[in-house]
């Protein structure tokens, strides 16, 4: 069978799934304990869809079509942890305790990085290369190689 024929069955297959783990935890933890697990990943996929909401949107939306127009997907790795943090809380929003699990893992991923660069020193949102300073930590130096110019991007 192909990669098409195992997917689609992989997804008719999803809510029986999620059916046979939510009845294995109620059985082992008590009804209410998994329903409340079950509404609470749902809540908290919804709170990080909220969240990262419409600025990481609209950064994977141009990230794919520009992936998509140059026939590579390498512009995804642009957005850095925004896609993997929309992905998690659509995982963790739909109802299941399968798709939550897997939703908490993908958001590991965004969450080490931002640790990971808060204790190197760097900005937890600042991507690679990227050094957010404050007003008073720079000043402007005009290069001597370029034009004379005015602030304004005019010839003095």
């Amino acid at each position: 069978m192909n990669v098409a024929k195992w997917l689609v069955l992989g997804l008719l297959a999803l809510p029986l799934a999620e059916l046979a783990v939510f009845i294995a935890v109620a059985a082992a933890w008590g009804f209410v304990t998994a329903l409340a697990l079950l509404i609470g990943l749902s809540l908290a996929g919804g709170v990080i869809l909220r969240r990262a909401g419409g600025n990481h949107v609209q950064r994977v939306r141009v990230a794919m079509r520009d992936g998509f127009g140059r026939q590579e997907f390498s512009a995804l790795s642009a957005d850095g942890t925004g896609g993997l943090t929309l992905l998690g809380g659509l995982l963790l929003a739909v109802p299941g305790l399968i798709t939550g699990v897997i939703g908490l893992l993908v958001l590991l991923v965004p969450l080490w990085r931002s640790l990971s660069g808060a204790a190197v020193g760097r900005s937890p949102t600042a991507p690679h290369g990227v050094v957010d300073l404050e007003p008073e930590q720079w000043r402007r130096v005009d290069d001597p190689r370029l034009p004379d110019r005015e602030r304004d991007g005019a010839e003095r």
